[in-house]
């Protein structure tokens, strides 16, 4: 019986068992198949298979560069805007559908500064790699010659600057998305559904993303991967370090 008066509030659902060493071993696979990738040399066959020696045909191809590259790159440009509304808004809401609004403050600024940090960390390594896009190589038309993206100090004869994957960064960077329902604060009882959600929704985006800018020959399935790898790498180990911080107070 409620003496009170008032309504009863229904209890969240008991989280699941924790999620962090799932998620670790999910990461450490992506990085073993990256590092296999690697070693097997595949970026170039598979280049081979999609570009000419005239350069690649799908490069301008309007859905690809308009819709799918610069369409995305925009889109992302406008969901890192409303996540940092989201971080800066002063209250929270008890929405029963949007479950992302009802996290705490402390919660929406790490996940903001986990997504800047992951775009910071992929562009810096972008900009001190010499290793060129597949377009510009010799074999499809270029001035450059294929030089390992882990050979470093040593120019190709290209641009550079194409290693790790950015336009597959607008989306992976977002991984930090999920984290707060896949890897909650202690204390904190969650369902792990939403987190899920977020997560899947970042691999389809990032795999889409890094997809076409390899039909177009902008990058090999590997910058595609490692951008993956450090995306992930950076979320996961700096959450990890926050999460005492981000306990919630005794009332």
């Amino acid at each position: 019986m409620n003496l009170s008066g008032s309504t009863a509030v229904p209890l969240d659902p008991p989280a699941a068992a924790p999620a962090a060493p799932a998620i670790a071993l999910w990461w450490l696979g992506a990085l073993l198949l990256t590092g296999l990738w690697d070693i097997g040399g595949l970026d170039l066959a598979v280049m081979r298979r999609i570009g000419t020696t005239t350069g690649f045909p799908l490069q301008h191809t309007w859905v690809l560069e308009r819709v799918l590259h610069e369409g995305v790159r925009q889109a992302a440009t406008g969901l890192f805007v409303l996540i940092g509304v989201w971080a800066l808004w002063p209250v929270r809401w008890n929405h029963e559908r949007l479950s992302v609004l009802t996290l705490p403050r402390r919660e929406r600024w790490a996940v903001l500064g986990l997504v800047t940090l992951s775009l910071i960390v992929v562009n810096l390594i972008k900009n001190a790699s010499q290793t060129s896009c597949p377009w510009d190589l010799q074999a499809f038309g270029g001035p450059a010659v294929y030089v390992s993206h882990w050979t470093w100090g040593l120019a190709d004869g290209g641009t550079g600057r194409c290693f790790p994957g950015g336009h597959a960064s607008s989306a992976f960077a977002f991984l930090a998305l999920g984290l707060p329902w896949l890897m909650p604060p202690e204390g904190t009882s969650r369902s792990q559904v939403a987190g899920l959600r977020w997560l899947l929704a970042v691999l389809f985006a990032g795999a889409v993303a890094g997809t076409v800018q390899t039909v177009r020959g902008a990058h090999y399935p590997s910058h595609t991967l490692w951008t993956l790898v450090i995306c992930g790498g950076v979320s996961l180990a700096l959450w990890r370090l926050m999460l005492p911080r981000l306990v919630p107070k005794p009332a």
